[in-house]
């Protein structure tokens, strides 16, 4: 996991000024965790917390929010420290933090590393920081999206008044064994210097499996914003087969009870 700070860091700079902005897709994040957990507020942990905009439209919710990010993105989330917020930089593998969380939360991250990574990571979720009758709310990339991507190709022009000074180019593709998707990019003009980001996909008979012996279980799906019955027939499903490159997973303590 070497290329993650330095990826981060880099697309950080060439999107900050476009992306760094508490927009419609943050506050849609911040209205679902109330849906999810029910009226607040809360303590909430976000990990991989970017230029911290989600964090900080959780924090307008009223919540109390702890984001930890690895890269120089930090630097941008630092605008929105304030009394509800604090930004620690640092990996979400070593940081020390305390416990007691009622909601830990990791948007568009999760699946970086081996499957052994993501046992670690929700263990720690499970032992160390979320609180019993806790939820956590992760985005987990969804295979069959990102196989239907192998081999895309896009061009993105430079657009210094909306935010985006640079020129790029992004190749996408997709490993079928390993269920795992890979995102090439490079400024146009240096293409010997392009940077990858590399992420595990789970179907959500996979999360299940990966969740065994975690100390969390699968507690809800929620797919464009809107839940999943975990026990229906999904078959022909066209919103994950063909559209929703991500879906929501809310995990709880295994033991405890359903909320849904």
């Amino acid at each position: 996991m070497d290329w993650v700070r330095d990826f981060y860091s880099t697309t950080g700079r060439w999107w900050a000024p476009a992306m760094a902005g508490i927009g419609q897709r943050e506050r849609r994040r911040a209205a679902l965790v109330d849906r999810v957990c029910g009226a607040g507020p809360y303590r909430v942990l976000e990990l991989g917390a970017g230029f911290g905009n989600t964090a900080a439209a959780l924090a307008e919710h009223g919540h109390d929010v702890t984001a930890v990010e690895i890269s120089d993105r930090a630097e941008q989330a630092q605008r929105y420290v304030g009394p509800r917020l604090q930004v620690v930089q640092e990996d979400f593998y070593a940081v020390e933090l305390p416990g007691g969380y009622d909601a830990v939360c990791y948007f568009n991250g999760f699946g970086i590393g081996t499957d052994t990574d993501q046992r670690r990571l929700l263990r720690r979720i499970a032992t160390e920081w979320l609180r019993p009758g806790g939820s956590a709310l992760i985005d987990v990339m969804n295979p069959f999206v990102w196989a239907r991507w192998a081999g895309d190709r896009e061009h993105q022009d430079a657009d210094p008044a909306n935010g985006y000074a640079y020129t790029v180019d992004e190749r996408t593709d997709f490993d079928p064994v390993r269920s795992r998707y890979t995102d090439t990019w490079w400024e146009t003009d240096r293409p010997d210097e392009a940077i990858t980001q590399v992420g595990r996909c789970y179907s959500p008979a996979d999360l299940v499996l990966l969740l065994e012996t975690t100390g969390l279980r699968l507690d809800q799906l929620w797919v464009d914003g809107e839940p999943l019955e975990l026990t229906a027939d999904h078959a022909g499903n066209a919103t994950l087969l063909h559209r929703a490159h991500e879906y929501l997973a809310v995990l709880r303590h295994a033991g405890s009870a359903t909320s849904r």
